[in-house]
């Protein structure tokens, strides 16, 4: 079986509602990025990713469209590990990680839903499939949002039957950050898991003040405090701060994750399947960490990450939080009593309305 041809698409939509967290800063709209590959016409594997604002979205669409379509072309799509190698050393001298990474994910992620529709199994499943559920906690960016619309929030997400909640600090007024955690900790009582997402906002000496002041709030982690390139500082809190430390969504190698794990100065790796560099190398984000005895969560995505933590023994929470995707998606995720429940579906089952998404298109391309 080859490659015959690639389809790439560029779409900038629109968000809801406008969102806003401590680094990013007010959020409009996202650029999606999406490629399939064909095989003749008998089959076909569903790639995307995606960028926050759309910064950056027409770069790895041209990315995909000029340097990585090519490449594909007559090569046995089941070769996943030689293609990935191949793509990651094509652009490597302008960009080992960062666009590049977001642009071979796209791709990586076709190839392995066109390697299970052929072979008829969910991609959980060809993956090596572990549990037909995870736990899912509830996502969002709502930096925001006062402590009342802060709450009627988390009332929604407890009647959808979440048990773990996650939510943005990062102020500059730390007691804000504190009395936000406060009043979600006394709404939803003590049974309920919380994590808080500070998106990098602090320095180490920040991150121990924060760390000591939240823990009464008994956290499950505290995501992202500190830039996750700075290994050293990540030590300095890990010798210091008692609530878990969860970091990845903004690291784009397997050797950015294998410097901090082996630092013993993480906890939680959070690996993104759509940045990372997509499936190939988050498998691998996942064994490293089982072989350093630490559990593997995800960022975004759910749709896909439901799959690849379904197939790891060592998964933690799923984080469900869609940014604005799930009106354009033919089926979207399932949830049952906290857990999210892994679909039922040849491949990764993900498909897209492109009826809708139609409007909102900046690119189009075969290759």
């Amino acid at each position: 079986m080859k490659i015959t041809s690639v389809d790439i698409n560029l779409y900038r939509i629109p968000l809801p509602k406008v969102l806003t967290d401590s680094t990013h800063g007010t959020m409009k709209d996202f650029a999606l990025i999406t490629v399939e590959v064909f095989c003749g016409k008998s089959i076909s594997g569903l790639g995307y990713t995606y960028t926050v604002s759309s910064i950056g979205g027409r770069s790895v669409y041209d990315l995909a469209v000029e340097d990585l379509a090519p490449l594909l072309l007559g090569q046995d799509p089941f070769y996943t590990e030689k293609l990935w190698d191949e793509m990651y050393w094509h652009l490597h001298f302008v960009g080992r990680g960062g666009l590049a990474s977001f642009a071979i994910a796209a791709v990586d992620i076709a190839l392995w839903d066109l390697k299970a529709k052929y072979s008829n199994l969910p991609l959980h499943n060809l993956l090596g499939g572990t549990t037909d559920r995870v736990k899912a906690y509830a996502g969002a960016i709502d930096l925001d949002l006062s402590i009342d619309e802060l709450l009627k929030q988390t009332e929604g997400f407890l009647k959808e039957g979440f048990k773990a909640i996650k939510t943005k600090i990062g102020h500059k007024d730390h007691d804000h950050d504190l009395n936000r955690v406060k009043a979600l900790r006394k709404e939803v009582g003590p049974d309920i898991v919380l994590m808080a997402d500070a998106n990098m906002r602090w320095n180490v000496p920040q991150t121990i003040y924060m760390s000591d002041a939240l823990e009464e709030f008994d956290l499950f982690w505290l995501e992202e405090p500190i830039i996750p390139d700075d290994v050293e500082g990540h030590i300095k809190i890990s010798n210091k701060s008692r609530i878990p430390i969860a970091t990845g969504e903004n690291l784009h190698s397997l050797y950015e994750f294998q410097k901090l794990i082996a630092s013993g100065a993480i906890d939680f790796p959070e690996p993104d399947v759509a940045t990372l560099g997509g499936i190939t190398p988050w498998m691998k984000v996942a064994s490293l960490a089982e072989a350093y005895n630490l559990p593997v969560t995800s960022h975004g995505v759910h749709d896909l990450h439901v799959h690849l933590l379904a197939a790891v023994p060592n998964h933690s929470y799923l984080e469900v939080h869609g940014f604005g995707i799930e009106p354009f998606l033919k089926q979207t995720l399932r949830l049952q009593d906290g857990y999210a429940m892994i679909p039922d579906c040849i491949g990764h089952g993900v498909e897209f309305d492109r009826n809708s998404l139609s409007k909102h298109m900046l690119g189009e391309s075969n290759i």
